[in-house]
């Protein structure tokens, strides 16, 4: 199968990389940015022509959309910017997908969450009410890619780090290294997610979607995808198994790294004034990515522990 990587020079995007070396498919590593030694096709994904042109050359048949504008913080004074990476982009994707029967793997976010009330795990069918403009554009490209009516799976995660890029994991090794004090919010909740985690995640389901649709158009020779409906279509939670405050994820970040002389003291999200106001409580419920694929999801702290030996041997 033909698979298209789009940001494939992040966090998410880099992990597919690793994950692709394993299987039998063709990947086609696409980014804005370019990486050195890192093998990547140029491809603009805000431009609708061009997506389908990247397509075709390739007989795209399933992309996996790890784009997107993350920076919450700096949402709220671009918003224009980011409606165009995290809704009208997404929504081109899936138009090439549904004008040659493909799937699309469309990665949304805890942050579709958070304005309500609630103190347990979120589920795929709960109403989101995003506190913000990053969560509300997210929620926008879900809605969109829905209404085109391409195969699709939206995975929402939430709190991903990994060895690749910027992140909470990786910045705050180093502050505990550092740093002799450092206060860290308690009241804030949810669960870390591993990004080779989820992108082993992403691999089922695209081998899911192969099986499925070869198994409904097979061929005498040659086996193809079938423009048929896939049957898995539609939204699902994904993030590690647990539940902890980024005051945990730091004190467990610091264990692991070796950096115990740090004094890691809890506090409240109120002595880090932000324009965006965080979801207070981030669990996702991922009982039916693990019932529908057979996915078995790591413990947070196992994971955690994997990455930063990782990292340590960098």
């Amino acid at each position: 199968m033909n698979i298209l990587i789009t940001g494939a020079n992040g966090q998410l995007g880099n992990e597919m990389r690793i994950v692709a070396r394993s299987g039998c498919d063709n990947y086609i590593f696409t980014d804005v940015n370019e990486v050195e030694g890192q093998q990547t096709t140029y491809l603009d994904i805000t431009d609708l022509d061009a997506v389908r042109a990247i397509v075709a050359k390739n007989a795209v048949q399933a992309i996996v959309n790890c784009a997107a504008f993350t920076n919450v913080d700096a949402a709220e004074t671009n918003e224009p910017l980011a409606e165009k990476l995290n809704a009208v982009a997404p929504e081109n994707l899936a138009i090439a997908m549904k004008e040659v029967g493909g799937l699309l793997i469309q990665i949304s976010t805890d942050y579709v969450f958070g304005k309500e009330p609630y103190n347990t795990p979120c589920r795929e069918d709960q109403q989101g009410i995003p506190t913000g403009v990053y969560g509300m554009t997210k929620l926008h490209g879900e809605q969109r890619i829905i209404a085109t009516g391409c195969n699709h799976v939206i995975i929402r995660t939430a709190w991903l780090y990994s060895e690749f890029g910027k992140n909470f994991c990786k910045t705050m090794m180093g502050l505990t290294a550092t740093k002799p004090q450092l206060k860290v919010v308690f009241d804030q909740v949810g669960t870390p997610t591993y990004a080779l985690d989820l992108a082993r995640a992403i691999a089922v389901i695209l081998d899911d979607y192969k099986d499925e649709m070869a198994s409904q158009q097979p061929t005498a020779d040659k086996p193809q995808l079938s423009t048929a409906n896939y049957t898995k279509c539609g939204v699902y939670h994904y993030s590690n198994e647990g539940v902890c405050s980024w005051f945990d994820f730091t004190k467990m970040i610091a264990d692991y790294a070796g950096n115990r002389d740090c004094d890691i003291q809890p506090c409240h999200s109120d002595e880090f004034p932000s324009p965006v106001k965080r979801p207070a409580f981030s669990v996702l419920d991922k009982t039916k990515i693990k019932h529908t694929f057979g996915i078995k999801v790591p413990y947070w702290t196992d994971s955690l522990r994997t990455c930063i030996a990782n990292l340590n041997t960098k």
